[in-house]
């Protein structure tokens, strides 16, 4: 059986105490284990609202900035880093959010197996692995086929914002979705994407940070 081609590396990162307690203990009220079955906002947040999924959150600041400042619309958030998860966990806990939950687990699987068809407003893509060495642009997220699947899962009119430090890499994901008849530019996104750590990294590192906005066409 051959096995898919994953965009991320499962690094050996050190969980804190504090982010390991939230992963026992915050996980059950704030996370959603991976399954067969289609997300239903009315179970998971008791209300119909725009549903956004964002992938990687990493360490879950932006995610959770994000989810404040938008009370009026439900986030999902998949990672596949116990730290990150754990992290954001504990800004959920902190923070009250009642419109964030986390799924641990590879997005593109979630996005396949979880969401339904034109279930979603918005995706959100900040500063994914650019993989810069050639050999390895294969292991890039954004590829043809993974706009197709984003194309079903948006709804006539969502968003994708795509964000990225790496020229080269900014350049393949508008040819990616420029390409895809199924959307158009657009001037904006869903929501104000805060600065990152992996954009303030870029920054001090002299990489310009890039934006790309694509709507879902009806």
């Amino acid at each position: 059986m051959n096995r898919p081609i994953r965009s991320f590396v499962l690094r050996q990162g050190r969980t804190t105490p504090a982010q390991q307690r939230a992963l026992d203990e915050l996980f059950p009220r704030y996370g959603l284990s991976f399954s067969q079955g289609e997300i239903h906002s009315e179970k998971v947040f008791g209300r119909n609202a725009p549903l956004v999924l964002e992938i990687g959150s990493g360490m879950g600041e932006t995610t959770a900035a994000i989810a404040a400042a938008q009370p009026e619309a439900d986030f999902i958030a998949a990672e596949v880093h116990g730290p990150g998860v754990g992290s954001l966990l504990n800004r959920i806990h902190s923070m009250e959010l009642k419109n964030l939950r986390v799924i641990r687990h590879d997005a593109v699987e979630v996005l396949e197996r979880m969401v339904g068809d034109g279930a979603l407003a918005a995706i959100h893509l900040f500063f994914p692995d650019p993989w810069p060495k050639k050999r390895h642009h294969k292991r890039r997220l954004v590829q043809p086929a993974f706009a197709s699947l984003v194309t079903k899962k948006l709804a006539a009119g969502g968003i994708v914002h795509l964000a990225t430090d790496w020229p080269e890499y900014a350049d393949q994901m508008a040819v990616v979705f420029s390409e895809n008849s199924s959307f158009a530019t657009a001037d904006a996104g869903f929501a104000a994407r805060p600065a990152t750590k992996f954009e303030t990294r870029g920054v001090k590192l002299g990489h310009p940070i890039r934006d790309l906005f694509f709507r879902r066409r009806a």
